[in-house]
């Protein structure tokens, strides 16, 4: 990988929605450090990975934790579900994985029961209000019902918030949690069922008792990890950071309200690990080759048709979380500018090219029109981006299989020219383009 000029210190982000496929370059990448630091989202991303032929659905675990020997670190801008955590861990180890190097930041955040309930009922709530909802420009988000947004919540609300330490003190976390539970049924309850028992009372015992069993299986993994980052910085060591979800979900710099509840790019490496942002030598930006995004919010360059359907199965495109079909659309090189922008990307990564084989064309949108004329910006506004409409630029299709392409200049021209348009329209050049799931199927330029 030496004509990625990569450092010590290194991130790979999503540029999209998104599912871009950067569990396959963490992967890929990981044999080159010796660890890999998830540092925002929860159990509602999901990375697939396929090592010689089988394949791993990750949720919450780095996914460098499939090569052998490298520290796969949860950082604390992470919320951790437990039960999602420990299953992963049973699942990876039952499958010949080497769990041992995993590593829990004793600071991040744990998703609760109640947090789930909160948010299947918020959203439940929102879609029997749908009509008044609408007209008042919310309605709702389409979350994978995780619980991540409530903990995050609750984590600036600090009082109800439960960390990864508290786990390893189960007896004023008994405490807490009588006072989280009356705090937590006395606000949701109201959200339940008229004519049916509340359905957010919770039992502060029984949750003590889960939340007592969790630290007692993950308590050995708990640990600092601010500290431990910066000892292995300090001794030479290399250090990937693995971004969950895509830039343009980051709950600042995406299209608001319907965004995830971290900060999903570059920006969420310092406040998520506790590694300065002076330490990060380049950044790989993932980007599809074309468009998916899942859940509510605006898409711009959303297909509807027998093409959508002919990408959305080729592509494997149904959610690594939820199982739910993605949305499928032509690549947006304006998101795509703005998030290359907003991280500072240094290489970018494609990936799903073999994905628009056998298509007599191929569009890409470079620009979106407005009634006040058009521009080339982004707009991180679900509103106003609502409003925008794609301007196309056309290109040829490629009807050959690219999946046993190991070099770039074996592509089809035509493939080559969709490569070269997207480097020059992003202004950033393209160092691995991906040909196909497997690990040996990406060319290194």
């Amino acid at each position: 990988m030496n004509s990625l000029a990569l450092g010590r210190c290194n991130a790979v982000i999503g540029l999209q929605w998104g599912d871009e496929g950067k569990g396959k370059y963490v992967d890929l990448l990981a044999s080159e450090h010796d660890a890999v630091v998830r540092f925002n989202g929860g159990a509602n991303a999901g990375h697939s990975v396929v090592v010689g032929g089988e394949r791993f659905s990750l949720h919450l675990i780095p996914s460098g934790i499939l090569t052998k020997g490298r520290l796969a670190v949860i950082g604390n801008g992470v919320v951790v579900d437990p039960d999602t955590l420990i299953g992963e861990v049973d699942g990876l180890a039952a499958r010949g994985v080497d769990v041992s190097g995993l590593v829990v930041s004793d600071r991040a955040h744990v998703v609760m029961p109640y947090h789930k309930s909160e948010d299947s009922l918020r959203e439940e709530l929102l879609k029997s209000q749908r009509q008044v909802a609408e007209e008042g420009g919310l309605v709702e988000i389409g979350t994978t019902r995780r619980g991540i947004g409530p903990a995050y919540a609750d984590k600036v609300h600090r009082t109800t918030a439960v960390r990864a330490c508290d786990l390893l003190r189960p007896a004023q976390l008994r405490e807490r949690l009588e006072l989280v539970c009356w705090a937590k049924s006395a606000t949701l309850s109201p959200l339940g069922e008229p004519d049916q028992p509340p359905s957010a009372r919770f039992d502060p015992s029984e949750l003590a008792a889960r939340a007592a069993g969790w630290g007692a299986r993950l308590g050995p993994m708990i640990q600092d990890t601010a500290y431990l980052l910066h000892g292995l910085l300090a001794d030479g060591k290399r250090v990937l950071f693995e971004g969950a979800n895509g830039t343009l979900l980051d709950v600042d710099h995406g299209t608001y309200p319907f965004v995830t509840s971290s900060s999903t790019g570059v920006g969420g490496i310092a406040s998520g690990s506790g590694v300065p942002p002076s330490a990060l030598n380049s950044v790989v930006g993932v980007m599809k080759s074309y468009s998916t995004r899942v859940g509510g919010g605006p898409m711009p360059t959303e297909l509807h048709d027998d093409r959508a359907q002919y990408i959305r199965e080729r592509g494997r495109e149904y959610g690594t979380t939820t199982g739910r079909p993605r949305r499928v659309g032509w690549l947006d090189l304006v998101g795509v500018r703005y998030a290359c922008m907003i991280n500072g990307v240094s290489t970018l990564a494609v990936t799903l090219l073999d994905v628009l084989a056998g298509m007599d064309g191929l569009e890409v949108c470079t620009h979106y029109e407005f009634e006040g004329g058009r521009t080339d910006r982004f707009i991180p506004d679900a509103a106003d981006l609502a409003r925008a409409r794609p301007v196309y630029e056309r290109l040829p299709g490629f009807s050959a299989d690219i999946t046993g392409v190991r070099r770039l200049a074996d592509l089809p021209r035509e493939a080559r020219r969709y490569l070269d348009f997207v480097q020059e329209a992003v202004g950033v050049r393209a160092g691995l383009v991906s040909v196909g799931p497997g690990r040996e199927q990406t060319i290194v330029v």
